[in-house]
C-alpha cells in the first residue's frame, strides 16, 4: 500500500488529493461551531428540552469519539479513498436528515448517525495527509490543514449567526445542516476523479470484537463525563467512569491475544509501546481539553453580556484569522525550532487568557470589540500549535498504521475535549456570577502549564532518541 502511494508523493496530483480531503475537514469543522450558534433557535422551534439539546451536541461527539478509531483501521485495511467516500456520502445524508427533524428526539438520533459517518470521514484526512507527505513537504501540507482548521471555525461561528438570521428560503435554522449537502456532494465527485485508489490489505478483517468492547469502554468513559453535571456528579457516574476505563485496559489486553492468534487487531498495538506517540497523545489531551472555553466564552457572551448571536459569533472571527495566519508560517517554525514551537504556541496562548483574565476583571461588561480583540492573542498561540502538534504526533507511526494512529490521536482529542467540558464547564457553572468566566479561565491556563510540562518532555525525549 505504501509504496503505491508513494509513487504519487513526486507528482502535483497529491496537492489536489490534499485539497480534496482539506475541504471534508472544514466542512466537518464547520458544522462543529455552526451547531453551536444555532442551539438556541432550535430549541425554541423544536420545544426541545434542555436535556434533549445538551443531547443534540453531546450525542454527535460521542458517537463520533467512539468509532473514530473503528473509522481510522477501516482506512487501514480498504484503503483511505473507498472509507473516505462512504464516510463523505453518510455525512451528507445524515446533515440532510438532521436539516429535515421535525422533533428533538429525531433531531438527536440524525446527530448520532452524523456523529458515526464522521467517524468514517475524518481520520482518513490526517491518515492521507501522512502518507503522502513524507517528505521535506511535509510542514507545508500540515501547515495547511491548519489553516483549514482555523478558517472553519470562523466560518463556522460567523456562518451560523447569519444563516439563523437571514432565514433563507424560511428555513431557519435547518440551513447550518443543509449547507453541508452541495459540499458533500462537490467533495465525493472530486475525491472519486481525483484520489489514488489504494488496493484492500490481503488477509485483513475488521477486529469487530475489539471494536465491540472499545465502543463499551469509551461510552463509559465519555457518556459521563458529557452528562454527569445534570446527575450531580452522583457516585453512578464515578462507577460508570471507573467501568470505562477497566473495560480499556480489557480491550487492551484482548488486542493483544487477538495479535499473538495472527489477527489483525483493531489497533496496532506497536503505537502503544512508541515513547513519541505514546507523549504526543498526553501533550494532545492537554492541549485539546482547551476547545471548552469557546463554549465558556459563548455561554458567556449570550447569558452574562447578553451580546446577540450574530455579533458572538462575530467575536471568534478575528481570533480564527490570527489561527490562520499563525497557521501559515507555523510549519516553517517547526522545521527550524521542532516541538519548541508547541511549547512557544502554549505560552502565548496563556499570555492571552491572563489579557481576557484582566479585561473581564477591569470591565463591568467588555464590549464584543474588546473581547475579539484579546481573543486574537490566543488565536495567534493557538494556530502555532495546531498544526505541528499533528505531525509531531504521527511522525513516527508507520504507514500500513495510519489510520489506526490518526484514529487514536483523534479519539484522544475528544475524550480530552469531553473532560475540559467536565472540568472547564463545571468550574463556570458551579459560580453563576461575572468572575465564574474568570475561573474557568484559569482552569484553562493550568491545563496549558500541563500541555507545555508534557510538550517539554516529548522534546527531550527526542532529542534523546536522535542522539
Amino acid at each position: 500500500m505504501h509504496q503505491l502511494v508513494s509513487a504519487n508523493l513526486a507528482t502535483s496530483r497529491r496537492w489536489l488529493v490534499l485539497a480534496i480531503v482539506v475541504a471534508a475537514q472544514f466542512m466537518f469543522g464547520v458544522d462543529a461551531f455552526v451547531v453551536n450558534v444555532a442551539i438556541p433557535t432550535i430549541a425554541a422551534e423544536l420545544h426541545a428540552s434542555t436535556a434533549e439539546i445538551e443531547s443534540v451536541i453531546a450525542i454527535y461527539l460521542i458517537a463520533y469519539a467512539t468509532l473514530i478509531v473503528t473509522g481510522g483501521r477501516l482506512g487501514d485495511i480498504y484503503g483511505t479513498k473507498g472509507v473516505f467516500l462512504a464516510g463523505v456520502f453518510g455525512f451528507t445524508v445524515t446533515s440532510l436528515w438532521c436539516g429535515l427533524a421535525q422533533s428533538g428526539p429525531e433531531l438527536i438520533i440524525a446527530r448520532l448517525a452524523q456523529g458515526a459517518t464522521a467517524a468514517l470521514m475524518v481520520p482518513q484526512v490526517l491518515a492521507t495527509l501522512h502518507l503522502l507527505f513524507s517528505d521535506s513537504a511535509r510542514s507545508r501540507a500540515f501547515g495547511i490543514y491548519g489553516i483549514v482548521l482555523g478558517l472553519a471555525g470562523a466560518a463556522g461561528f460567523a456562518l451560523g449567526g447569519i444563516l439563523v438570521t437571514l432565514d433563507l428560503g424560511g428555513v431557519g435554522w435547518r440551513a447550518v445542516f443543509f449547507v453541508n449537502v452541495p459540499c458533500g456532494l462537490l467533495i465525493m465527485a472530486a475525491a472519486i476523479r481525483i484520489m489514488p485508489s489504494v488496493p484492500r490489505r490481503a488477509g485483513t478483517r475488521l477486529d469487530i470484537p475489539g471494536a465491540i468492547v472499545l465502543f463499551l469502554g469509551l461510552l463509559c468513559l465519555i457518556g459521563p463525563l458529557l452528562f454527569g453535571h445534570d446527575f450531580d456528579w452522583s457516585p453512578l457516574i464515578w462507577l460508570t467512569i471507573a467501568a470505562g476505563v477497566a473495560i480499556i485496559a480489557a480491550f487492551v489486553k484482548l488486542e493483544r491475544a487477538i495479535e499473538r492468534s495472527g489477527g489483525m487487531p483493531l489497533i496496532d498495538l506497536s503505537l502503544l509501546s512508541d515513547k513519541v506517540f505514546m507523549r504526543g497523545l498526553v501533550a494532545a489531551f492537554f492541549f485539546f481539553a482547551n476547545l471548552s472555553f469557546y463554549l465558556v466564552m459563548t455561554m458567556y457572551m449570550q447569558t452574562a453580556l447578553q451580546i446577540p448571536p450574530v455579533k458572538a459569533g462575530l467575536v471568534f472571527v478575528p481570533l480564527a484569522l490570527t489561527f490562520v495566519a499563525a497557521s501559515r508560517h507555523s510549519g516553517v517554525r517547526a522545521r527550524h525550532r521542532g516541538t519548541l514551537v508547541l511549547i512557544e504556541g502554549c505560552a502565548i496562548q496563556i499570555a492571552g487568557l491572563v489579557v481576557l483574565a484582566s479585561a473581564i476583571a477591569f470591565t463591568q461588561a467588555p464590549s464584543a470589540l474588546m473581547l475579539a480583540t484579546v481573543l486574537m492573542i490566543f488565536g495567534y498561540g493557538q494556530g502555532l500549535v495546531m498544526a505541528p502538534l499533528s505531525g509531531v504526533v504521527l511522525s513516527s507511526v508507520k504507514p500500513a498504521s495510519a489510520g489506526s494512529g490518526s484514529g487514536m490521536y483523534g479519539t484522544t482529542a475528544q475524550i480530552a475535549n469531553a473532560a475540559g467540558v467536565a472540568a472547564i464547564g463545571a468550574v463556570f457553572f458551579a459560580i453563576e456570577t461575572m468572575r465564574s468566566v474568570q475561573l474557568a479561565i484559569f482552569a484553562s491556563i493550568a491545563l496549558f502549564i500541563l500541555s507545555i510540562i508534557t510538550s517539554a518532555a516529548l522534546l527531550s525525549w527526542m532529542r534523546r532518541a536522535v542522539a
